[in-house]
């Protein structure tokens, strides 16, 4: 069983980077629940979960088109409902992030006919392309207009004929696919005779230019729709296209539609009805409608409030914007709140809109993974007593008693899962900071594993590593942060070390999680144990911890603030504590939110950190998106105060230390702007600083040959210079 084993992992890890690098698609589960399909060698693969036994799906030999000699590069595949139609994506492209923009193919599995889709269309250019319910059509969207192909007559239909780079069918804008994960805009109708579309019109968006100067002789500029923080956001509406006609009916969402928007939009089972969920623009107010799909009238079904602000789906499942999460047969769906202080699942009744606690208790919801109606229950990921932590636990969908750990007890630390339909299998994904992430198939509920004992594997790495440390800290104001430190070989606490910090702070992400990962620095080029440095991170208040809403929303209007006064009372603690901490070499780095963290520990804290290394960062807030900005610091027009009292640039007068700021030119997200305006600030003040710019690379900093090699010698040797390594 070894070498099944093997191959069995090697499929799954796959599966599991396919996954992670094109957001929206998830395991690709057999009609029977029993095998997983995955792509090697680009040939379709079925493992069974129950023996982990590899067999052919479908050979690489049927998707090689006519007149190829070699198959298509599978990007990604999906099986319509019975399984006799596959639908395969090539050849894709970049669209911002992730590569949403390809060729699609059609296989028929009973003639192994094999045709592409769109063929007059560019190539390149189709998005999101998905079968009719009847499989007898694909609809996808090219150039900003929704089509529809007949795979019996190869007719090809375009449902939409506005559409232009700021007047979009069918998918959406820039900041609608970072800040909400909105990419795939559309969805066929139950009974396949309709397709529901989202329209975004960024025509009164104004365009952020980039500069290229690189590509050509002559540079030249590239325009982003890209509405900043103060910006009304693109005016966005659902409509509902009839594939015949091509008429497309608007539905009667009530408000402005450029001071809302709609991140949500599923048709309800069986019933030619959708169901919406409008956000005010400061994404405080949330109202799901019922919406007829033959005259667009809407109804308002249930509606929440927020002093700060409300999550969206992707926040409470795995990053995934799409579905809608039904129960009782569509009389109700499971819908995540945080009224009560909490992130708890509450069922809402379809007939009135009655809400129901499922999860009651004293603890968060993180992610909800599977439910499981045949048992009256559902799987979700928590972690009641180590927000550092992540496992799955059973509850009732009664509403009723304790939730039920699935994990096993002995296996501390962080824990993801995607369960099969039926909720019988699972894959199981485990990682802690001193355990490479495995993958196994489990059986639920009793957590059976095929694959051997991993609980034995973590104990002999366990009691092999000791190299991290995790801590709790308070700090002057009470607050306790969870963080880690991981400390130098060699240690002796009757000498000195330098000290560096890794921060990010923001409510998009946390540092200090039991992951593989933790204690370790991706950028130093060497070894940081090794070279006598002390390396720490933790996780202010407003990180989305499972700590209460109140702990992750306390930085409402108070970004960089806050956070900043967190992370630095939280070091002087541990400078109290911790003798062997050299006050005079504190080093602090981040990247993104990090790096606005670290330009703001630097400027505002200048007594603690005397070293910043700043990548990528927001140094002005006003200059970022309205969707992410105004959803944590609320609207400029109304305080615009705030977002001047967290931008970096409001205090880079009080620069005392050793400042590297790092930022690519062709930054899409975090604009090459900020590098600018902070440099004049710092000019200003004569402030000695060191930049370094990054041509025509994006927010990662990754592209051109020998990019991060570079960026990782920068950083190392910066970091040497001003905060030696070593003991004294």
């Amino acid at each position: 069983m070894q070498p099944l084993r093997y191959n069995l992992l090697f499929c799954l890890c796959l599966l599991y980077i396919s996954v992670q690098a094109q957001p929206g698609k998830s395991t690709k589960w057999s009609r029977d629940g029993q095998a997983i399909y995955n792509v090697e060698s680009n040939a379709i693969m079925a493992t069974g979960l129950k023996d982990g036994q590899p067999q052919v799906k479908v050979p690489a030999a049927q998707l090689t088109p006519a007149g190829m000699s070699s198959p298509l590069q599978v990007k990604d595949f999906s099986f319509s409902t019975d399984e006799r139609q596959l639908l395969i994506y090539t050849n894709s492209k970049r669209v911002w992030r992730y590569q949403t923009r390809g060729d699609y193919w059609v296989l028929d599995m009973g003639t192994h006919q094999l045709k592409q889709l769109g063929k007059d269309l560019p190539a390149s250019s189709l998005m999101f392309a998905k079968f009719s319910p009847d499989a007898s059509k694909v609809a996808y969207v090219s150039g900003h207009n929704l089509y529809v192909e007949d795979l019996a007559s190869g007719a090809v239909k375009p449902l939409t004929k506005d559409g232009t780079r700021r007047f979009i069918n069918g998918t959406f804008d820039w900041a609608y696919e970072e800040e909400f994960g909105c990419r795939d805009g559309f969805r066929w109708s139950p009974d396949g005779k309709s397709i529901a579309y989202w329209q975004i019109d960024a025509t009164k968006i104004r365009d952020f230019l980039m500069m290229d100067n690189t590509d050509s002789i002559y540079s030249f500029t590239v325009p982003v729709e890209y509405p900043k923080a103060g910006e009304s956001p693109s005016a966005c509406r659902v409509g509902v296209v009839d594939i015949n006609t091509a008429a497309t009916t608007w539905l009667q969402v009530p408000g402005d539609a450029q001071q809302h928007y709609i991140p949500r939009m599923e048709w309800t089972p069986g019933k030619n009805q959708l169901i919406i969920q409008q956000l005010n623009r400061k994404q405080n107010e949330s109202k799901l409608f019922l919406c007829d799909g033959t005259s667009g009238a809407a109804k308002l079904l249930f509606e929440e409030a927020d002093k700060a602000w409300i999550d969206v789906k992707s926040r409470w499942d795995d990053d995934d914007i799409s579905g809608w999460d039904w129960i009782r047969n569509g009389a109700a769906f499971v819908w995540m709140s945080e009224k009560d202080g909490w992130r708890h699942m509450y069922s809402i009744d379809m007939n009135g809109g009655k809400a129901t606690l499922l999860t009651p208790g004293d603890y968060d919801v993180i992610n909800l993974v599977r439910i499981d109606e045949a048992h009256r229950s559902a799987y979700i990921l928590a972690s009641p007593k180590n927000a550092t932590q992540q496992y799955l636990y059973k509850v009732s969908m009664e509403g009723k008693g304790q939730p039920e750990r699935i994990t096993p007890a002995d296996q501390p630390g962080v824990h993801e899962y995607e369960i099969s339909p039926d909720a019988q299998y699972a894959i199981h994904q485990f990682s802690n900071y001193y355990f490479y992430p495995a993958t196994e198939i489990v059986h639920l509920p009793e957590h059976k594993s095929n694959a051997g004992n991993l609980s034995a594997s973590v104990k002999e790495k366990a009691n092999s590593n000791k190299l991290l440390e995790f801590f709790t800290v308070t700090t002057a104001d009470g607050v306790k942060m969870d963080g880690w430190m991981r400390k130098p070989n060699n240690f002796d606490s009757t000498k000195k070390y330098p000290v560096l910090f890794y921060v990010y702070g923001e409510p998009a992400g946390a540092t200090a999680r039991d992951e593989f990962g933790a204690g370790r620095n991706y950028l130093y080029n060497g070894d940081l144990a090794e070279d006598g440095y002390i390396y720490v991170s933790m996780d202010n208040r407003g990180t989305p911890l499972p700590k209460g809403s109140e702990w992750r929303k306390s930085v409402y209007r108070k970004v960089g603030v806050v956070n900043a006064r967190d992370q630095a009372q939280a070091a002087t603690a541990l400078f109290k504590q911790r003798a062997y901490m050299d006050t005079s070499r504190v080093a602090v780095w981040g990247w993104s939110g990090g790096g606005s963290m670290t330009l703001n520990l630097l400027f505002q804290y200048p007594e603690i950190y005397k070293t910043g290394i700043a990548i990528a960062a927001v140094g002005n807030q006003l200059t970022y998106d309205n969707i992410y900005q105004e959803r944590y610091m609320g609207l400029p027009e109304e305080n615009r105060e705030d977002f001047v009292k967290g931008s970096p640039i409001t205090y880079a007068k009080n620069l005392k230390g050793n400042l590297l700021y790092i930022h690519g030119t062709g930054d899409d997200n975090v604009h090459y702007q900020n590098a600018e305006m902070l440099l004049n600030e710092l000019i200003r003040y004569n402030k000695y600083f060191q930049f370094m710019a990054y041509p025509n690379r994006t927010h990662s900093i990754s592209e051109g040959e020998g990019t991060r090699a570079h960026l990782s010698t920068v950083y190392t040797h910066y970091l040497q210079q001003y905060c030696p390594p070593g003991a004294r």
